[in-house]
């Protein structure tokens, strides 16, 4: 090739039928994952908030985040050695028909006006079942559909998707409920129907090749394998501990009633501004992937989030809030898009399954735990210090892994591992 033509460009995601109806079904998918969870949580909140004070209401927001972590840290290690065995399309079709079903039912209990806090916290455990399946699956839909080479720009598009769900479903979110407690329900039903319409029109993909070894020793070849693999491990790991630590999120009720004062309506902005600044940053990372100095990158974005954190824990001001929590997603998606980027093409596509399952489980541990975590030190301490501490620790985590993951921090590229020759 001469040096004056310009390189070939890799064809977009969306030139793939697939990926087309994976993209949508996200979409769809997270607004409503994320309506639920902004309304549930406004509901937990306002209901405590009756009979409690801040502290003990702050506390039972943290206990909703612990009853959807524990069925994915029961579930874990089973649903990935079930996407590696099953076909994955059936995995996310079932999980979407049970948070369909959650949906429904809290839709009805709001139209008869008969919504208790042991109703919300039921629903949240079959919400966790429900994404303990459809995480390890989902996360392996994308190398299934697209080539290896259009991988990471597949990642970035269907970062927006997620991160356009989660813009637009938390500010819809709290502005119906302002109109009415049961049409944010209804409307997160219609969603769930829609992403289910969605991933019947997706072609078979290949299924999922565990292998033919007893299932419990598959399930612990997948956990040694990210142990042993330290790109894996560290990637995985690093989010686990920063956003564990930097809960800002699981305190946004409180913030939106008891110290910003701007109710369910600026609950939904709140809760949207990080997904604006993941979404911008993803539709920007499209255009202009990161190539060169991956690692160091991405320890920027999780100091990012750290600091971002800690400015919003700090402000009174809602035009600063809502800044910060921008900022605090623009550090995130650069650290979710090489991460995630990392993980896939480190992962042999026998392992996919197991090695998202894991990875789901760090995550939700960082988000469900982290919100238990920032519930018990607001309920100790108070809502501002916990979301503060958090982001200290945040930045004292980035620190610790940048000299403990030498392979993170000194990766240049985004490249498979070349195979290694046979013996």
């Amino acid at each position: 090739m001469s040096v004056s033509e310009p390189l070939p460009r890799e064809p977009s995601p969306f030139a793939f039928r697939d990926y087309r109806y994976f993209w949508l079904m996200r979409l769809s998918f997270t607004m409503a994952s994320t309506m639920l969870v902004v309304v549930i949580g406004w509901q937990v909140y306002s209901i405590a908030r009756e009979t409690m004070d801040l502290k003990q209401a702050a506390f039972l927001l943290g206990m909703i985040g612990l009853v959807q972590f524990i069925p994915l840290f029961l579930l874990t290690p089973v649903s990935g050695y079930v996407a590696d065995r099953m076909d994955r399309r059936l995995i996310v079709r079932l999980s979407l028909l049970v948070e369909l079903a959650c949906a429904a039912f809290l839709a009805l209990l709001a139209w008869q006006d008969a919504m208790t806090l042991l109703a919300l916290f039921a629903v949240s455990v079959g919400l966790g079942v429900a994404r303990a399946f459809a995480g390890p699956a989902l996360s392996s839909f994308a190398p299934n559909i697209v080539p290896p080479a259009v991988l990471p720009t597949a990642i970035a598009w269907s970062s927006i998707a997620w991160q356009s769900g989660a813009v637009l479903g938390p500010p819809i979110g709290g502005y119906l409920y302002a109109e009415a407690p049961v049409i944010p329900y209804v409307t997160a039903s219609a969603l769930l129907a829609a992403s289910l319409m969605m991933s019947m029109l997706i072609c078979r993909i290949p299924r999922g090749n565990a292998g033919a070894s007893h299932p419990i020793r598959a399930i612990v070849d997948g956990l040694r394998y990210v142990r042993d693999n330290r790109i894996v491990l560290g990637a995985i790991s690093l989010d686990l501990f920063a956003v564990l630590l930097g809960g800002a999120v699981a305190m946004l009720p409180v913030y939106a009633r008891d110290v910003l004062h701007v109710g369910s309506e600026g609950l939904g902005q709140l809760r949207a501004a990080p997904a604006v600044g993941a979404a911008l940053t993803a539709l920007f990372l499209t255009q202009r992937p990161i190539r060169v100095k991956v690692g160091i990158k991405m320890f920027a974005g999780v100091g990012l989030f750290g600091l971002a954190t800690i400015v919003f824990g700090l402000s009174t001001h809602m035009w600063l809030s809502l800044g910060a929590l921008v900022l605090l997603g623009v550090g995130d998606m650069v650290s979710v898009y090489i991460r995630s980027s990392l993980i896939q093409l480190h992962t042999p596509d026998a392992m996919r399954g197991r090695v998202s399952a894991v990875s789901g489980l760090f995550i939700s541990a960082s988000n469900e735990l982290g919100e238990f975590e920032s519930g018990v030190t607001a309920a100790w301490f108070g809502p501002v210090e916990a979301v503060v501490a958090g982001g200290v620790g945040a930045l004292i985590v980035t620190a610790i892994y940048a000299w403990r993951f030498p392979e993170l921090r000194l990766a240049d590229r985004f490249a498979a591992p070349e195979p290694k020759p046979p013996d």
